[in-house]
């Protein structure tokens, strides 16, 4: 069973802190003299990297298994798409609601969440690409009956991630400026709806991986279009997003601008992070960072907010981004 995106609201971001709340956890919101320096800006970090299962993802994927119970308690089991962190989180949250979770996964997903996602005992299959595994998890629904959770066009995803940025703006309300990673635009949606309703001239940019720039280009499109998937230390972010997804609509009315980051950039980002703030991040956590190091955005003069989104990098990986 596939669920579609419904129009998203601001109550539906408060209610999912409601819902989720002794699941995800809060997070801090750190001030980083370093960002401030080299920006001019006023930067804020939202750790998000010692979120439960290491990334904001379970705030998602908790807010749809909660919701799911509550609708339908005859529901047995929940499929869903990955590159690890919101399978990881969606078995997670499965497990404590008492569902089964499979999770179709592309080939490129990194070891450290594939190895976590074992340990709880999720059911794996493999792909080639995210996009075919998107395409076999929406299939699998449809045969087995069991219900789609998408990882980012999903009502109660998209409410849950929101949960990043309402905490974000009750603990400094005076954040202008809001920098988000962009992969599928789940948390970028959420964030650009809370934004709208908490503060007046709030600018959200949403930063993605110049390997995987779908957001770029069906922006400039007018519409979600095909692009060429590189290899990227993004890998949680990489992939086509699916042509009806609701979160298309979103960003292009809510979100100031979308800029894209070479790789280049977000290993320094992941490197300077875990030098001079001591903070270990996967690509996709680092991303907000990279655009800001490489002078992707004009932030100068703001109070900005800016989300780590996760930690979940192979050791290897992380190892040779640090030697580097």
């Amino acid at each position: 069973m596939t669920t579609r995106s419904r129009d998203l609201a601001f109550a539906d971001v408060e209610a999912a802190a409601a819902r989720v709340d002794g699941v995800a956890w809060p997070t801090p919101l750190v001030h980083s003299p370093w960002l401030s320096s080299v920006t001019g800006a006023d930067v804020w970090l939202k750790l998000e990297i010692v979120q439960r299962t290491g990334s904001y993802k379970i705030r998602g994927a908790a807010n749809a298994a909660a919701s799911l119970r509550q609708s339908r308690p005859d529901a047995a089991a929940v499929v869903t798409a990955s590159a690890g962190n919101h399978g990881l989180a969606l078995a997670t949250a499965a497990a404590r609601f008492g569902l089964r979770a499979r999770v179709h996964l592309p080939a490129h997903a990194p070891a450290a969440k594939r190895d976590a996602l074992a340990r709880i005992g999720a059911e794996l299959v493999e792909h080639p690409t995210y996009e075919r595994a998107e395409a076999g998890a929406m299939d699998d629904a449809s045969r087995s009956g069991a219900v789609y959770v998408s990882p980012y066009d999903h009502p109660d995803v998209m409410a849950g991630a929101g949960t990043v940025a309402l905490e974000m703006l009750k603990s400094r309300p005076d954040l202008d400026a809001l920098v988000i990673p962009l992969g599928g635009g789940g948390l970028l949606s959420g964030t650009s709806i809370v934004a709208r309703e908490l503060g007046a001239g709030i600018r959200v940019y949403g930063a993605e991986a110049e390997a995987s720039a779908a957001f770029t280009a069906a922006l400039a499109a007018g519409r979600p279009v095909t692009v060429e998937v590189l290899p990227t230390l993004a890998d949680g972010l990489a992939g086509n997003m699916d042509p009806a997804t609701r979160t298309f609509s979103i960003v292009r009315e809510h979100v100031h601008q979308v800029v894209t980051v070479s790789e280049a950039a977000i290993a320094s980002a992941m490197r300077e992070l875990a030098y001079r703030e001591r903070l270990i991040t996967e690509g996709a956590g680092a991303i907000a960072v990279a655009a800001l190091l490489d002078r992707r955005l004009d932030v100068s003069g703001r109070r900005v907010g800016v989300v780590l989104s996760g930690r979940n990098v192979d050791r290897d990986v992380l190892e040779r981004v640090l030697r580097t």
